[in-house]
């Protein structure tokens, strides 16, 4: 087996389509830094299922799609194939040739392939086991992994060493084994708690099992005695009904007598009473006229009082403004005082801060004139200092030129003579050049032509390809949002599907009983199978039909009959049968006119629909209930009709005959009604969405079809693309080779003109230089000799300056120490004055004020004195008012006490009426409400013998006792029956069918834990088997391993020894491996102690002594040479072809000695920027033998 080639398109630098061929032997790969050569490496490394980007160099997997340059555009995706050639065998594969394919998309989709077939990474694992080929064997070394191999801790080389012992797969077969044994263990965990459980519940259930069996006798015998005393009941009300009835009949009649005699009265009466109510209005008006002008009367008294107190207040608050004014003219002429005093301090002080700073302002002007004499003697000091420096430097430079000058001359005869040949050279060269540019020019513009007709296809593929991947990827998005939709609404149908055929909801003996349909055509289903209703009347409905809804209907009472006894004599419990032959209708609702209330909506009967065959039964159901809006208006037709009738609201609320109310939230709605209708909307969304899928599914087909045959295209063109890119290549590398030489020519040409034309102008330089630097020599002298004797005379200049500018800096000081001390005093001053100005300021605003509000009181006092005398006449036009409604008042009382007499006399017959009325109304209401308390007392029967027996009237005479005549031994029979239930306590029915499940679960769990039991010690065993294999395994390649590291040590160093140990005390399947080195010559040492050379040799011996004993197909080495010199190179490249016998090997180099050695070379080159391509052969070996 060995790896006949890679193909890899968009992965990384790899643009284009580069199919690599290889053969046995070796296979070089070259190129500069940069050209994308360990992309190769990286490329195998990838399509054998490297899932870390970090491993691959990347920051994201999407890095390894090309990503574009400036030229070209980013690729949709990266795909690399290996093929290798298993003609041996060795794959666990039925094919001769095997090709692996990676595929990643910028979507994230990915894919994996062999032979094209679709598969998953684990599949291309196993079929690599244990043959050194995968992203943790030893057939990929990267750059990195020399040293990773030496650097890492003994614990890290497990990996290389488990590959080549080749106990890998064990270790994973361990591994798996383990997380199922895990798994066996927490099953048996699971199981173990469960029976536990399963035990503490069984005893406490068979006892519940047994006082259920005990509590269904106790029920028999009391529903016989129940439906007797319900028979003889029934029967006497039936009497005591016809009796009332008749006495109610002659009251009525009474009553209607009464009530004629009372309307006639009752006109007269209120003919006097509306009489008395007028002449009550006039004298109630009259005493609230005499009562307003009474309170008038007071109101001007209050007023005047008011006023009076008033002007005594006015006068007060004159004789205090006056005084105040008084006090403010005293104060203003006091701070006028102060006030011109502080102005003319203030006026000396300007007078003296004006002067001191104007002696300030002279003092600093002539201080900076010496300032700037000082700076200018420093400067003309420091200046002629360093021009003295400089014509030392000068002189000692112009004695060096001198002796130069004579040395250059000669070498400028000599260089004349050496270009004159260059340029007889540089013109036949030439020549030549110009002729092979010309051919290789016409052969790459040909090249380029066809190959920017590819691209422009190409982009116009994957701009098709681009626009399809996007429409994919909406109708993926579409696909999973429509997948989703359909799974939760088919599940959600299914579920329902199988509640209702499991009757879900239901008591257990319901559901019993119809699991008996199929062999007892008489079922013909529960109630809420048989009837429908709209969705908005479900709760109403289920509330109206209570636990009626759960009743089993059969088509005649054999059928009923048969089920009670099944239900016996399994006992699975009780139910409610409603055989179709006995459903006599009863009457609806007596009261018609209820049918015109606000918010009734109708019977219930009318609100459902049914075959006609049970229109019977839903009118004995339904027709006696009223459904009703909301509970406003129930509770209102209630209250209207005496609580005679039973009605629901659409929100569930029930309201029963005789008052009661039931309402509330429901703790768990069932909502049976409902299932069939929420069944037929699933039905209709699950096909709806099923057609939409199918729809987008053909058409994510098409596209992905459309794509694929887009992407051959792009990959034959790519093909074709890339044998014309390395023509290009191949014709543009020899091309700007021919223009490097050319201008390599022409800069000869420059720099040749360029040295004659220095030549020509140093030798002019040398002769007019060589004159003048005697005179220059001469002339420093002399300057030298005058700048010392300026440079004293300054010094002397500046001394004298310094000292005045000291004393000047003291003098200023002072002079600005007064003026501070007069800016303080100044301020001080200022502050005053500003004091005293807001004063005077308040005070004169507080005289105004003052003079003004003295004004206003005097026009208010006499304002007020006038309002008091008008006051005085309102009061007296008061009193003689008074005197008037007085007299007419007591003219309306005489009239008011002649009337009262005459309606006292109709009063008192009205009200012997009106009691006589009340009687007979009472007396009829006391009837009626007898009679309707017997008819609810016999419903109340009714129901009872329903809800609790689910026996109805018709059926309670098949269970008449003839020997049961007295009511009253029933009645304590009853009693003492139902104490002995109560007795019993709480009893769970359904124990004896939990108990039975609950027996049957225990007995099959106790099945599955000895299972469990066994199956762990298997796994168990298989683990040892597997420890005791794999440890045998490893210790005899060990040894091998440790001999061939040895051998390859010797042979590759020349001499020394390589030995390889296991960590102490340490499990031989998990200790660390440590290698140690002892180069020939030194002492035996830790590889950390190795220099890099010695390192990586030791790394290469151990990586060859496993390819010794456990060849891997091929091998592929990225640069793990670069660390070697010459000479090992070259044992390196001998040692190499040793072991090409078994291994066929690619090489990543930049050496020559590996280079030599390999059998083929590709070359790898990146002319274009950001994009590698191959390049011819023939030009790679050319360019190794120039």
């Amino acid at each position: 087996m060995y790896l006949k080639n890679i193909e890899v398109y968009g992965f990384k630098s790899f643009a284009q389509k580069i199919n690599f061929e290889f053969h046995n032997g070796i296979t070089g790969i070259v190129g500069p830094n940069g050209s994308g050569k360990s992309n190769v490496g990286d490329a195998v490394r990838w399509v054998l299922g490297e899932q870390s980007a970090k491993q691959l160099r990347g920051g994201n997997m999407q890095d390894v799609i090309f990503s574009g340059t400036e030229n070209r555009k980013p690729l949709s995706f990266a795909s690399v194939s290996i093929t290798l050639d298993n003609g041996d065998h060795k794959l666990p594969v039925d094919f001769n040739e095997v090709t692996v394919t990676r595929r990643l998309y910028r979507s994230g989709e990915s894919e994996y392939l062999i032979n094209g077939s679709g598969c998953r990474l684990k599949d291309i694992q196993e079929m690599f086991y244990d043959t050194g080929i995968g992203k943790e064997g030893y057939s990929i070394i990267g750059q990195g992994q020399i040293d990773k191999i030496l650097s890492g801790k003994p614990e890290e080389r497990r990996e290389l060493f488990d590959e080549a012992a080749g106990i890998v797969k064990f270790k994973r077969r361990k591994n798996t084994t383990l997380k199922k044994l895990e798994e066996e263990k927490q099953n048996l965990v699971r199981v173990t708690d469960i029976l536990s459980e399963l035990t503490k519940q069984l005893e406490p259930l068979e006892k519940q099992s047994e006082t259920a069996r005990v509590y269904l006798a106790k029920r028999d015998e009391l529903r016989e005695l129940d439906v007797n005393l319900f028979l003889l009941e029934n029967e006497e009300n039936g009497k005591k009904l016809k009796e009332l009835e008749q006495i109610l009949e002659q009251t009525q009649k009474e009553l209607g007598e009464a009530q004629n005699a009372y309307d006639q009265t009752k006109v007269e009466y209120e003919r006097l009473e509306q009489e008395l109510e007028s002449l009550n209005t006039r004298l109630d008006e009259l005493k609230e006229q005499q009562q307003e002008n009474a309170l008038q009367k007071q109101q001007y008294e209050s007023q005047r009082q008011i006023l009076e107190e008033q002007i005594l207040s006015g006068r007060q608050n004159c004789e205090h403004y006056q005084s105040r004014l008084s006090v403010l003219k005293d104060e203003l002429a006091q701070r006028e005082q102060q006030k011109e005093e502080l102005t003319g301090q203030k006026n000396d002080l300007h007078t003296s801060l004006k002067s001191i700073t104007e002696k300030l302002h002279t003092e600093e002007k002539h201080l900076e004139l010496i300032t700037v004499n000082v700076e200018e003697c420093s400067n003309a000091v420091e200046e002629g200092k360093n021009e003295i420096i400089e014509i030392l430097n000068s002189r000692a430079t112009t004695k060096g030129k001198a002796q130069r000058f004579d040395a250059m001359m000669e070498q400028l005869d000599i260089r004349k003579a050496e270009i004159s040949q260059k340029i007889l050279r540089l013109k036949s060269e030439e020549a030549e050049l110009a002729e092979e540019k010309n051919k290789i020019s016409l052969k790459f513009n040909k090249i380029s032509d066809v190959i920017q007709s590819m691209n422009d296809e190409c982009v116009r593929l994957e701009k098709e390809i681009y626009e399809i991947q996007d429409q994919l990827k909406k109708q993926n998005s579409q696909m999973e949002i429509g997948q989703t939709a359909y799974h939760r609404e088919a599940s959600r149908l299914e579920s329902l599907k199988n509640i209702t055929e499991r009757y879900d909801g239901y008591g257990n003996s319901i559901r019993r009983v119809m699991e008996q349909k199929s062999r007892e055509p008489g079922i013909r289903g529960v109630v809420a199978d048989i009837i429908h209703v709209d969705k908005d009347y479900e709760i109403a409905i289920e509330t109206a039909l209570g636990g009626s809804i759960q009743n089993i209907v059969t088509d005649n009472e054999q059928t009923a009959k048969r089920m009670i006894e099944f239900l016996k004599k399994n006992r699975y419990g009780r139910a409610t049968f409603l055989p179709l032959s006995n459903m006599s209708v009863r009457g609806g609702i007596s009261q018609k006119e209820v049918l015109r209330e606000p918010g009734v909506i109708g019977t219930a009967n009318t609100l459902v629909q049914a075959d006609p065959e049970y229109a019977g039964l839903v009118q004995y159901l339904l027709g006696r209930v009223l459904v009703v809006d909301h509970i406003d208006h129930a509770i209102a037709i209630g209250k209207k009709y005496r609580h005679s009738l039973r009605m629901v609201t659409i929100e569930g609320e029930s309201l029963n005959p005789g008052g009661s109310m039931t309402g509330g939230a429901f703790r768990n709605n069932s909502n049976l009604l409902g299932r069939r209708r929420e069944i037929e909307e699933l039905e209709r969304s699950v096909r709806q969405l099923k057609k939409e899928l199918e729809e987008m599914q053909h058409s994510i087909s098409e596209n992905r079809s459309r794509r694929n045959v887009l992407r051959d295209t792009i990959a034959d063109i790519q093909e074709k693309l890339r044998q014309q890119y390395i023509a290009q290549n191949t014709a543009k590398v020899n091309l700007e080779q021919m223009e490097e030489k050319e201008k390599e020519i022409q800069r000869s040409y420059l720099n040749i003109d360029r040295d004659q034309a220095a030549l020509r102008q140093q030798a002019g330089e040398i002769r007019e230089d060589h004159s003048s630097i005697a005179r220059e020599l001469e002339a420093s002298q002399r300057d030298e000799k005058e700048l010392e004797t300026f440079i004293d005379t300054k010094q002397k200049e500046l001394e004298e300056w310094k000292e005045e500018e000291a004393s000047q800096i003291k003098k200023l000081e002072q002079i600005r120490l007064e003026k501070s001390t007069l800016e303080q005093q100044q301020n001080f001053l200022q502050e005053n004055l500003d004091r005293l100005m807001s004063e005077t300021d308040s005070f004169h605003k507080e005289a105004e004020e003052l003079r003004e509000n003295l004004l206003n009181s005097k026009e208010e006092i006499h304002e007020k004195e006038q309002g008091i005398q008008s006051l005085k006449d309102a009061s007296g036009e008061c009193a003689k008012l008074e005197e008037q409604l007085k007299e007419r008042r007591e003219n309306c009382q005489k009239e008011k006490e002649e009337k009262t007499v005459s309606h006292k006399s109709f009063f008192e017959k009205r009200d012997h009426l009106s009691e006589k009325t009340t009687l007979l109304d009472k007396e009829c209401y006391r009837l009626k409400n007898q009679t309707e308390k017997l008819e609810e007392q016999r419903e109340s029967q009714i129901s009872y013998m329903w809800e609790e027996y689910e026996i109805t009237p018709n059926n309670a005479l098949s269970y008449r006792n003839e020997t049961m005549t007295d009511s009253l031994v029933i009645r304590q029979d009853v009693s003492r029956i139902k104490d002995e239930i109560r007795k019993l306590g709480a009893v769970n029915v359904n124990a004896i069918e939990d108990y039975k499940e609950l027996l049957e679960r225990y007995t099959f769990l106790s099945g599955q834990y000895e299972d469990i039991v066994t199956a762990e010690k298997t796994l168990e065993g298989i683990i040892l088997e597997l420890d005791e294999g794999m440890r045998k395994q490893f210790t005899e390649k060990f040894q091998d391993i440790q001999r061939e590291f040895d051998r390859a040590f010797k042979e590759l160093f020349g001499g020394g020894k390589g030995t390889l140990e296991l960590a102490e005390d340490e499990d031989i399947l998990e200790a660390g491996i440590r290698i140690i080195s002892q180069p020939p010559g030194k002492k035996l040492q830790n590889m950390m102690q190795l220099s890099g050379g010695e390192k990586a040799l030791t790394a290469i011996a151990l990586l060859f002594a496993i390819q010794n004993l456990k060849p891997s197909p091929f091998c592929l080495l990225d640069e793990i040479e670069a660390a070697l010199d010459d000479s090992n190179v070259g044992r390196f490249a001998s040692y190499l072809q040793k072991l090409t016998k078994n291994t066929q090997f690619i090489i990543i180099t930049h050496r020559r000695g590996t280079m030599n050695a390999a059998d083929r070379l590709y070359g790898i080159t990146m002319q274009e920027k950001g994009v590698s391509t191959l390049v011819s052969v023939d030009l790679v070996e050319n360019q190794l033998t120039k």
